[in-house]
């Protein structure tokens, strides 16, 4: 699964521990997101690669095609205020 222009993607892998830290706290969160293992998906991990200069630098999210790399939960959400806020659970 490449970017989604429209939703929430949060790029992870297993045994990562900043994944898993920001995952659990997304999930209390209520948002519309999808999340993506990028050793499952070769796709997504050239998507990561793409927009963390070569990396596989996870987490990495992309809100409404707006990528972040490893970025706080706090800057997960002022980004779906910004550019989707239609994501939000009402």
């Amino acid at each position: 699964m490449a970017e989604d222009h429209d939703g929430m993607v949060v790029y992870w892998r297993p045994g990562c521990p900043y994944c898993m830290k920001l995952r659990l706290r997304l999930r209390f969160s209520r948002l519309t997101y999808t999340e993506v293992n990028i050793w499952r998906d070769p796709e997504a991990a050239a998507f990561v690669r793409s927009v963390a200069d070569g990396n596989e630098t996870v987490p990495t999210v992309s809100v409404a095609g707006h990528s972040m790399v490893n970025p706080s939960k706090r800057q997960v959400l002022a980004a779906v205020r910004t550019h989707a806020p239609h994501l939000e659970a009402s």
